[in-house]
């Protein structure tokens, strides 16, 4: 959770530099790390935390290939709302983040409230997922699905 709100003019040349790098590299030691942007080791490593702590890096994880993990699927919901004030967004999110299979949701400015990505074994899969847990989310009016075919880029890899 960020220490303190974060205006992105805050950020130096060194410090996008430093995310930059982490971003493609998340387990590149401090030592190559600080080489690579110009500065000695410490005040490379004091950077990063303050990015850290700041929020402007949110944390470090594994990027794996959803296909290996029999996770090949992918489904877009939309999902337009009964009621779109605040009380009935809030417990629309609250409980979209319960369902694991859900890997994006996204509110938009369009005919239709969010915008789920969703990430399933199989289409059989997806329609529980759809059926039993988006469907029965607060508010849910109706939904929409577009099923991918292919992906041609993935900002996870």
């Amino acid at each position: 959770m960020p220490t303190q709100a974060l205006d992105h003019s805050d950020l130096d040349l060194f410090d996008r530099k430093i995310v930059d790098i982490l971003r493609h590299d998340g387990r590149i030691s401090i030592t190559d790390l600080a080489a690579r942007v110009g500065l000695s080791k410490t005040p490379c490593q004091v950077r990063v935390k303050r990015l850290i702590a700041n929020g402007t890096i949110r944390g470090f994880r594994a990027i794996v290939d959803p296909v290996r993990l029999g996770l090949d699927h992918v489904a877009f919901a939309e999902v337009k709302l009964s009621d779109t004030r605040e009380e009935a967004l809030e417990a629309f999110r609250r409980a979209v983040l319960k369902i694991p299979e859900v890997e994006e949701c996204h509110m938009i400015a369009s005919s239709f409230d969010y915008l789920l990505k969703v990430r399933t074994a199989d289409i059989r899969r997806y329609r529980a997922v759809l059926g039993e847990h988006i469907s029965s989310l607060p508010y849910v009016a109706s939904t929409s699905t577009f099923v991918a075919m292919e992906t041609i880029r993935d900002a996870a890899t």
